[in-house]
């Protein structure tokens, strides 16, 4: 079985507010739940991208997997907080604006807060409003609405990914596997082989996506001891169907999924000889 053949199974439906014109929806709905993965990645994108940018005049490049309306590249280029985030979106005097209205808003908002050092941000997803907005407003330089697991990249894709340093995650695992993975990693050059971070919900298993990364000259570690709250549950049955996934895996739920909340551990892959040279305990702040 692949990671996309369990997507979903137990979990709350949000279909409903992933791939809306704009992103008020999916804020609100998510907020009550204490989604917070985006600002925990944040810190150890960060950290991941000051590695990798050798050059201190270069300008790294990334693509996020499953990126949405860009909620990652909203946190990685601007001087904000999730929670800055949840207030503008939750804003009564932004409600009776329309999206045409709320994006020429947004994208003088983001431009204002924009980090000197913004990295280069791309998006795959297959929501496609969600990518177009992330696109108008200017979080995302570029955006694909495709599904690698039934396709090849299209060209413009793959000619824009074969150069990017850090691919990323932050949940998606279990919607996307490795089919995804690896014709991300088949249209990189070779002499510029690309870092994978992906926060992986503890229910969903990692190895395949690993073993395919091997292919690509990559080794996976997992950060040890440590895991990252995603969101609360919505409910007991989706708690229920967590507990049961997680411990289908031998893994302990004390103190996490018992308490309420989906976790999710972090695997970075990278060229063995980095891994050697620095290993993940040692490159990024543990919370």
């Amino acid at each position: 079985m692949t990671s996309n053949d369990v997507a979903g199974q137990g979990k709350a439906g949000f279909d409903h507010v992933y791939n809306r014109d704009d992103p008020r929806d999916y804020y609100q709905v998510l907020k009550p739940l204490s989604y917070e993965i985006p600002q925990h990645a944040h810190a150890v994108f960060a950290a991941l991208l000051d590695a990798r940018n050798s050059e201190p005049s270069g300008t790294t490049s990334v693509l996020d997997v499953c990126c949405s309306y860009g909620v990652n590249a909203a946190l990685m280029r601007s001087e904000l907080t999730l929670d800055d985030l949840y207030d503008r979106y939750g804003d009564a005097k932004l409600a009776g604006l329309s999206t045409q209205e709320l994006a020429d808003a947004d994208r003088t908002f983001y431009s204002d807060r924009r980090r000197p050092d913004a990295p280069r941000m791309l998006g795959l997803d297959t929501a496609d409003r969600a990518i177009d907005y992330a696109c108008n407003v200017g979080l995302l330089d570029a955006g694909w609405a495709e599904n690698l697991e039934t396709s090849p990249p299209s060209p413009a894709l793959a000619e824009a990914v074969s150069d990017v340093d850090l691919i990323t995650i932050t949940g998606g695992v279990g919607y996307v596997g490795e089919r995804t993975f690896d014709q991300l990693l088949g249209v990189c050059q070779e002499d510029r082989t690309p870092w994978v971070a992906a926060f992986v919900l503890r229910m969903y298993p990692y190895d395949h996506i690993a073993e395919g990364l091997t292919q690509h000259g990559l080794v996976t570690e997992q950060l040890p001891d440590t895991t990252f709250p995603q969101r609360r549950f919505a409910s007991d049955e989706e708690q229920s169907a967590a507990l049961q996934g997680v411990r289908a895996r031998g893994t302990d739920t004390h103190g996490k999924e018992e308490d309420g909340w989906y976790h999710c551990d972090l695997f970075l892959s990278r060229p063995e000889a980095d891994v050697v040279n620095q290993p993940l305990p040692e490159l990024i702040p543990i919370p």
